[in-house]
């Protein structure tokens, strides 16, 4: 099975987590990495939709990893999502470029799992926050896979650290 790997992070200094994840990807056979932020390397991306869209070619699996960002995607994997999944490619008249692939999202949280909770500060579980994600990949028919969620990800001990890497690996060898 080839996965394409779609990594966003804003600040990919602060990163230990999805750096350490990235990493553990692009060490796998049958896995394309595209760090949309080392690719593009601007705040203003401009991508290259035709690029962009040419790496699902023969792609089953699609993971997108980034770091929750105030409850939300990136900036930069919302933009990309935006313009690279357009109408007539990922769905509508003749695009089905999606349909049928899986989708499978890693994320990190820096705050601890109560935090994401009913009984939490922001009252809405991971689930709730990812639903745009699986509303997404519903949508253009793609199967949606349980998420790889990384919770109070400044702590994470390099023990955690190696368990979530052979997690990842474990999805990857699927």
């Amino acid at each position: 099975m080839k996965t394409l790997v779609i990594v966003s992070h804003p600040y990919p200094e602060h990163s230990h987590v999805i750096k350490a994840l990235k990493e553990t990807a692009e060490s796998m056979v049958n896995v394309v990495v595209r760090d949309l932020e080392a690719i593009y390397a601007t705040r203003d991306i401009v991508f290259n939709i035709a690029e962009e869209q040419d790496a699902y070619d023969g792609v089953d699996r699609v993971i997108f990893m980034y770091p929750t960002h105030w409850f939300n995607l990136t900036p930069n994997l919302k933009s990309y999502l935006n313009e690279v999944w357009s109408y007539g490619w990922a769905f509508g008249p003749d695009g089905h470029a999606l349909k049928n692939k899986e989708m499978m999202v890693v994320t990190s949280a820096g705050a601890a799992e109560q935090m994401y909770s009913a009984d939490g500060l922001i009252k809405s579980s991971m689930a709730d926050v990812l639903a745009p994600m699986k509303a997404s990949a519903l949508y253009v028919g793609m199967k949606y896979l349980q998420p790889l969620v990384i919770y109070n990800a400044v702590n994470v001990s390099p023990e955690r650290m190696n368990h979530l890497s052979s997690e990842l690996v474990s999805h990857l060898s699927a």
